[in-house]
């Protein structure tokens, strides 16, 4: 077994654009949760998400990934992205 330690982040993730938050809070939590991330949200409206994500900071890159494609029913403009603490 590895002992690779991975760098562990905390970030600030502002998503915008047409959002439909029933669709994409429950969809974002399910990939918080594969991914292994802890996640604080902030702030949801129909054109803004904001939230905290805390894991290693491969992962939250994967989260980023994953929320630009999102589910069928959300368009994604932007995501911006700033380490906390």
């Amino acid at each position: 077994m590895s002992d690779v330690k991975q760098n562990q982040s905390t970030e600030r993730m502002t998503i915008s654009g047409d959002l439909v938050p029933d669709a994409f809070l429950p969809w974002i939590d399910r990939h918080v949760a594969k991914l292994g991330l802890s996640r604080t949200i902030f702030s949801v409206s129909e054109e803004k998400i904001e939230l905290d994500l805390s894991g290693p900071e491969e992962l939250i890159d994967m989260m980023e990934m994953g929320c630009s494609l999102g589910p069928i029913e959300v368009w994604v403009e932007a995501i911006e992205r700033h380490v906390l603490g």
